[in-house]
């Protein structure tokens, strides 16, 4: 099975970029990784990639390639999971990251029971707002917001209606009233959110005739945690745009207030993303379906 485990290093190291990145993610050491890519161009007497100090790039030899081993390596994971098909057994560890929000207060109680059902089952947790590169960090999958950039990631839908709304607490909205419009926006203290160098000061809206609404807002708090978004308009500190998901529960109990409902906030679908179908376990399966099963409603 050398043959075989050559070409998923070299899947790897073709999507990450990076030898040593690969090399990590089926725990080999960076000179053994090495061996095998030079192995491996050797019995196909051809250059597979083009190295730098810092980063590696496919050739052209290489390019044409990869297309046939992620379709090879694919049919035998197919072929692997047939054959187990009678005698899938949940167990094994997982790691996996997710919004900060979302995680801390929707997620985790849910992760207790599927652990509960599934005890074999080992979690590894990373709660960010930040993207972790799921190619070259100690990551499996990703439970992320809206459509993956990355074209060669497998999304697995987990909540695909999920919409952003516009939301304030009770006590908020008797001391500074309550907006009828968007364009009052302007008059209010909006709770911003930032991810790296973007910062998230237009909210666009969406009317039922189709019509598009992107809306200018300030406030006087801004932060890259989504929790601490959740924690201020809770507190009556200003008007939140959210993720439906982060704050269903509240608008449910009466403590947040949908605002100018008469407006759709933009789609904010929830998938679980992993970087290979190959990852895609008994056990991540699971997990997924447990996850669509208890988030949908």
């Amino acid at each position: 099975m050398k043959g075989l485990h050559d070409l998923d290093l070299f899947v790897r190291t073709a999507h990450a970029g990076s030898l040593s990145a690969a090399a990590r993610q089926l725990n080999l050491t960076p000179a053994a990784a090495s061996a095998a890519i030079k192995r491996l161009e050797a019995e196909l007497g051809v250059v597979l990639f083009l190295r730098s100090t810092r980063r590696l790039r496919l050739t052209l030899e290489g390019e044409s390639y990869l297309q046939h081993c992620e379709q090879a390596l694919t049919i035998l994971q197919d072929a692997r999971q047939a054959l187990h098909s009678g005698r899938q057994v949940i167990s094994g560890t997982v790691q996996l990251t997710m919004p900060s929000d979302l995680g801390r207060n929707r997620v985790l109680p849910l992760l207790d029971q599927f652990q509960q059902q599934h005890p074999d089952v080992h979690l590894q947790l990373r709660l960010s707002d930040r993207l972790a590169d799921i190619y070259s960090q100690p990551v499996d999958l990703a439970l992320r917001y809206g459509e993956p950039p990355d074209s060669s990631l497998v999304a697995l839908p987990v909540v695909t209606d999920n919409r952003r709304v516009l939301v304030a607490a009770p006590g908020y909205l008797e001391l500074h009233g309550h907006p009828q419009t968007l364009d009052e926006l302007a008059q209010h203290n909006c709770l911003c959110y930032m991810r790296g160098d973007y910062f998230h000061d237009r909210w666009r809206f969406f009317a039922d005739d189709g019509q598009e609404k992107s809306v200018p807002v300030r406030g006087d708090r801004v932060t890259d945690d989504g929790d601490a978004v959740r924690r201020w308009v809770l507190a009556g500190c200003g008007v939140a745009y959210k993720s439906t998901l982060d704050i269903s529960q509240e608008l449910t109990r009466g403590h947040l207030i949908r605002l100018c409902p008469q407006w759709q906030g933009e789609p904010a679908p929830l998938n679980l993303v992993c970087a290979d179908r190959r990852q895609l376990s008994p056990t991540v399966r699971a997990l997924h379906q447990f996850l669509v099963s208890q988030l949908r409603d």
